[in-house]
């Protein structure tokens, strides 16, 4: 046997920790971790991406038999979806209270108090008890490592709207921002919608509170992300016209792939057929500097108005160019993206055989649409030629506003329950109790390996599993070019790339070389020392 010296011994260090560099690239690059091959991790904006098609289509499997984890009661209600982003479930409360959850535990990493929530006696009406803090779902930019709220707070004895900042490793405030808009009463404003990002801004839109008192304007509102004065189009802006609440049962203003801004509108306060039309009752289009491109109104706007039948649902954007809308009328409406046709320029419209509101955020499969019927969720058959809506079926369960996971329909019911549809048939496939919801449209979300429930006061988590080779679902849909999202192959079987494949090889290759150097040079410092 031959014994090497001691500086062969040096050099046998240096050739062992070449071995673990080597194997460390073989690691590192040859695999796509399984946790990446799984699934997104992030859900950054109300249901999932910009246009709000609530597809989570990474997800093959949704375990519902067992709460994964169940976080600690948090200190206020939570009207908005549970958010993630870097390993981190973001929530909001009605107590301007901001926590970052871990995504595998639940347990509080951190929390901000952003401000002192406005009570609820301090407002004209509404439905909100006992304050009224942060109600719209919040939106994670992860370039910039920030999540933006907008805060209903008390400002120098006077409630306020705010828009703030917030970095999304430390809980450390970036940036604040007054949203109310000049001349208007902050205490007769609702900041409802989700918030979602556009051209470098903040989108988010505001109403009145429940009961619609008091003297508003429906407004959409942009900021930029690094502050500054917010931009406004404001729905019912004639002199002594007023109301038109962009609300959307909590939904996102969707945002399509040219960067235009899709709302639904409630009622104005014109109620007469004889009056100018006030954009209120409607779709709107506008650009990202929220100018009006186009809008739609049926033709009964003036009467719904009459009756508070709200356009409360998000525009669904479907990959064609086609637009769904409804609202409390519970009629559905058809509409052409590209011409949208103003009053009465529908392409079909369908009672949709729902017995309460449809209110909320929707959720788009293709030419399937999910509606948020609170009496249960509604799948829309969407026909292009010749346009046509067609009722595939109603479940009578649920009603919060649908996402789609696992090849199932999820949604949660005012009583709390977690149910997972048949997509084919709307039957029940799994449920789960997760405590009573605070709001009307509580919705689920889905990431960092979980799909995501709010009840009152904590969020319940349920595991999920991955197919082995997922598309991506479209983060945008153009209305006017109509371009779909191309589907990225990932590796070859096994996961393993074949440029992977080549580096190992190589690698094997001169591990193989310096061995032998090494115990050539050993030996021969061994023969000069005889």
């Amino acid at each position: 046997m031959i014994a090497l010296p001691r500086h062969a011994f040096r050099r046998s260090g240096v050739f062992a920790l070449t071995i673990t560099f080597l194997a460390g690239i073989g690691t590192s690059f040859g695999t796509v971790p399984s946790s990446a091959a799984d699934q997104s991790t992030s859900w950054t904006v109300y249901h999932g991406d910009p246009a709000g098609s609530g597809d989570a289509s990474s997800v093959s499997a949704v375990d519902t038999t067992t709460t994964a984890w169940t976080s600690p009661a948090l200190d206020g209600q939570l009207y908005g979806e549970p958010l993630v982003s870097s390993g981190r479930v973001f929530v909001a409360t009605e107590n301007d209270t901001l926590y970052a959850l871990s995504a595998s535990n639940g347990s509080v990493i951190w929390s901000t108090h952003l401000g002192t929530p406005v009570p609820s006696g301090d407002l004209p009406c509404g439905d909100i008890t006992p304050t009224v803090g942060i109600t719209g779902t919040p939106v994670i930019d992860e370039s910039r490592s920030e999540i933006f709220v907008v805060a209903d707070e008390m400002v120098n004895g006077n409630p306020a709207h705010t828009l703030i900042g917030v970095n999304t490793a430390s809980g450390k405030t970036e940036m604040t921002q007054d949203v109310d808009p000049s001349g208007s009463d902050p205490a007769a404003l609702l900041q409802r919608t989700g918030l979602t990002l556009d051209a470098g801004n903040v989108v988010f839109a505001m109403g009145g509170n429940y009961g619609d008192c008091g003297a508003y304007r429906g407004r959409v509102g942009a900021v930029s992300e690094t502050g500054g004065t917010p931009s406004f189009f404001t729905v019912d802006a004639a002199s002594g016209d007023s109301q038109g609440s962009v609300w959307m049962g909590g939904a996102a203003p969707a945002v399509d792939a040219d960067g235009h801004i899709w709302v639904g509108v409630g009622n104005g306060s014109v109620n007469t057929s004889g009056q100018p039309y006030d954009d209120s009752d409607s779709a709107l289009e506008l650009s990202s500097s929220l100018g009006l491109l186009q809008y739609f109104a049926p033709t009964t706007w003036a009467q719904n108005n009459a009756n508070d039948l709200d356009m409360s649902t998000a525009p669904a954007l479907l990959s064609d160019g086609q637009v769904v809308l409804a609202g409390k009328s519970r009629i559905a409406y058809l509409l052409d993206g590209s011409d949208l046709g103003g009053i009465g320029g529908q392409q079909a419209a369908l009672r949709s055989g729902c017995t309460e509101d449809i209110d909320g955020g929707t959720a788009v499969v293709g030419t399937t649409v999910y509606l948020p019927c609170l009496a249960g969720i509604i799948a829309v058959q969407v026909t292009p030629s010749p346009p046509a809506l067609r009722i595939e079926w109603n479940s009578g369960v649920g009603g919060g506003p649908p996402i789609v996971a696992g090849g199932l329909i999820w949604t949660m019911s005012q009583t709390g329950t977690l149910y997972g549809l048949d997509a084919a048939t709307g039957k029940v496939r799994q449920q789960a109790s997760i405590g009573v919801p605070a709001n009307h449209f509580p919705t689920p979300s889905v990431g960092g390996g979980f799909l995501l429930a709010p009840s009152a006061d904590h969020v319940a988590a349920f595991r999920t599993t991955s197919a082995s080779a997922p598309t991506t679902s479209s983060p945008t849909t153009s209305i006017h070019s109509s371009q779909h999202a191309a589907v990225v192959a990932r590796g070859t079987p096994g996961n393993v790339s074949p440029g992977a494949i080549v580096g190992i090889v190589a690698g094997v290759i001169l591990i193989v070389a310096l061995g032998g150097w090494l115990v050539w040079r050993g030996r021969r410092r061994i023969r000069r020392s005889a």
